[in-house]
């Protein structure tokens, strides 16, 4: 993993909000195939990062690259195909049935019509809910909901997927359920980008972790790595980061 080459780079991004700065000179570098993960409290621009990675907002200063090549997501539908964007907000039908909501976002994602079948069977099971394909997803609980949401985001067969926080609100039972999709699409060589305010579900899940406070990056490393660079090794992520930034995450 450590040799992999930079699949997404970000270099020096800014982005304001009415005048105030949500993410400021943030720069990171995503290796093809790992789970990398943006940690930090609400606020502190991991929604927004994402956002702009995603092409989801346009008016961003600095540079991405993507494999080598200039990467503006915003203007470029062919770019914005690279990626699955799984969002907090669940992006799904109510009255329609699982496999329904799954077929007509492949359809959207240009799977072919003769596809659809295997494509929704691929993803109802990565999220576990190959039972429950012909029940409305308005009979779901907010974690089976949550799956299905990121069995879409997935369809469109993405280089990268961004994970805007899936695991919040949901019971254990699905928690486990996101965590083992997210391996095996990490042991099918996808790379990751998954944002989290839990400690936990980044020290299990990711590869490396870019610890964000009020907009900046302000550590990047293995879990190991980032309690070196604090200067108190062998500590966990909570320590790390009240150290780093001066009070704990939750407090954030």
């Amino acid at each position: 993993m450590n040799d992999a080459a930079p699949l997404l780079e970000v270099e020096k991004l800014c982005y304001s909000y009415n005048g105030r700065q949500a993410v400021l000179n943030l720069t990171l570098s995503i290796r093809t195939g790992e789970i990398f993960g943006l940690l930090g409290p609400n606020g502190a621009g991991k929604t927004t990062t994402i956002s702009i990675i995603a092409g989801l907002l346009s008016a961003a200063s600095g540079r991405m690259l993507f494999e080598g090549e200039p990467f503006r997501p915003s203007h470029s539908g062919r770019h914005r195909g690279r990626l699955g964007v799984v969002p907090q907000e669940l992006a799904l039908y109510g009255h329609l049935t699982a496999r329904e909501n799954i077929e007509f976002f492949a359809t959207l994602s240009g799977v072919p019509r003769a596809a659809l079948r295997d494509a929704s069977d691929r993803a109802l099971d990565l999220s576990g809910l190959l039972d429950r394909a012909g029940d409305r997803v308005d009979t779901f609980s907010g974690g089976m909901k949550r799956r299905l949401n990121l069995a879409v985001g997935c369809l469109n067969d993405p280089a990268l997927i961004i994970l805007d926080e899936p695991s919040v609100g949901v019971d254990p039972q699905s928690r486990r359920h996101i965590f083992d999709a997210l391996h095996r699409l990490s042991e099918e060589g996808r790379t990751l980008l998954y944002t989290t305010h839990y400690m936990e579900e980044a020290e299990r899940l990711c590869d490396r972790i870019a610890i964000m406070d009020v907009g900046r990056v302000i550590a990047v490393g293995t879990a190991c790595e980032l309690a070196e660079q604090a200067g108190i090794p062998g500590q966990d992520l909570e320590q790390v980061f009240l150290r780093l930034t001066g009070k704990r995450l939750r407090d954030g």
